[in-house]
C-alpha cells in the first residue's frame, strides 16, 4: 500500500512539474517583451503575468491558497514584507499571496543560472550575492530605488530555508538597515503551510492541500534611528516567531 501511495505521489509530482513547465514557456515570450518596457512598468507587468502563473499553477495543483489578516492592510503605501522560508513552494505562494500591490522579491542570484526559469527569474526579483559584497551592496541600492518609487519588496530575512525544528532561523539584519534608513514600514507574513506542500529534502515531496499566509500587523519604523536596527529586528523576531507557535506551526517540535 506504502509503495502504491509514493507512486501516486510521484504521478502527481511529475504532473505538477509538467503544469509549471508548461506555463512557463507560454509566458516566457511575453515577458521578454514585457522587459522593454523599463524596470518599473515592464517589471509591474512582469510581476501580473508571474502572479497568473503561481495562482494557475496552485490551482491546477490542487493547493487552496487563502490569506488571513491580524490587522487592516493598507495597500496604497510601500512596504517591507518579510515572510519565514522553509520550502521552494515559497515562491508561488507568495507572488499569489502578495498580490494587493506591485512588489519586487529579493531572491537567491544562483537561480539565475537555471535554464529559462533563471531569466524570467532574473527580470522578476532583485538578486542578491550573499558572498559577495560587493553584489550585497548593489541589490540593497536596488532595494532603496524600488521602495522609493512606492514598490514594495518581499525577503525572507532568514536568508535561506528553516531546516531545524525551531520556528525561526536567526535573522540577517538587512531588512531592518533598509526599513530604517528609508523610513518604511515592516509588515511580517507567516506561510504556515509550505513546509507540508513541498518538503526541502526533495522535490517528490510535493502534495495537493491547503495553503495560508497570515499578515501580522505592520510594525512602523518612523523615528528609529541605525542604532535601533537590533531592537527591531528582535522585535519583528519575537512577533513572527510568537504567531507561528500561536498557529502551531507542523515544523515546530
Amino acid at each position: 500500500m506504502q509503495f502504491f501511495l509514493r507512486f501516486i505521489q510521484l504521478i502527481y509530482c511529475i504532473y505538477a512539474y509538467a503544469v509549471f513547465l508548461l506555463l512557463m514557456f507560454v509566458l516566457f515570450p511575453f515577458i521578454v517583451m514585457a522587459s522593454f518596457w523599463g524596470k518599473v512598468q515592464g517589471g509591474n507587468i512582469i510581476n501580473k503575468m508571474c502572479r497568473f502563473w503561481a495562482n494557475a499553477s496552485l490551482l491546477l495543483w490542487g493547493i487552496r491558497h487563502k490569506n488571513y489578516f491580524e490587522a487592516p492592510h493598507d495597500a496604497g503605501h510601500a512596504c517591507i514584507f518579510v515572510f519565514n522560508h522553509l520550502s521552494y513552494m515559497d515562491i508561488p505562494i507568495l507572488m499569489s499571496a502578495f498580490r494587493y500591490q506591485p512588489i519586487r522579491v529579493l531572491g537567491k542570484f544562483e537561480m539565475t543560472r537555471v535554464p529559462i526559469f533563471g531569466i524570467i527569474y532574473r527580470k522578476a526579483v532583485v538578486t542578491v550575492n550573499r558572498s559577495d559584497a560587493a553584489h550585497r551592496a548593489k541589490s540593497v541600492l536596488e532595494l532603496k530605488k524600488v521602495i522609493k518609487k512606492n514598490i514594495s519588496i518581499v525577503l525572507a530575512p532568514e536568508g535561506t530555508f528553516n531546516m531545524g525544528h525551531e520556528p525561526l532561523k536567526g535573522f540577517y539584519s538587512g531588512a531592518f538597515k533598509i526599513a530604517i534608513e528609508t523610513q518604511t514600514p515592516i509588515k511580517p507574513v507567516l506561510f504556515l503551510d509550505a513546509y507540508d506542500r513541498l518538503h526541502y529534502k526533495s522535490i517528490f515531496s510535493l502534495t495537493p492541500g491547503r495553503s495560508r499566509a497570515i499578515f501580522l500587523e505592520e510594525v512602523p519604523v518612523i523615528g528609529y534611528t541605525m542604532a535601533d536596527v537590533e531592537f527591531l529586528q528582535q522585535k519583528v523576531y519575537d512577533l513572527m516567531e510568537a504567531g507561528l507557535i500561536k498557529y502551531k506551526a507542523s515544523w515546530i517540535k
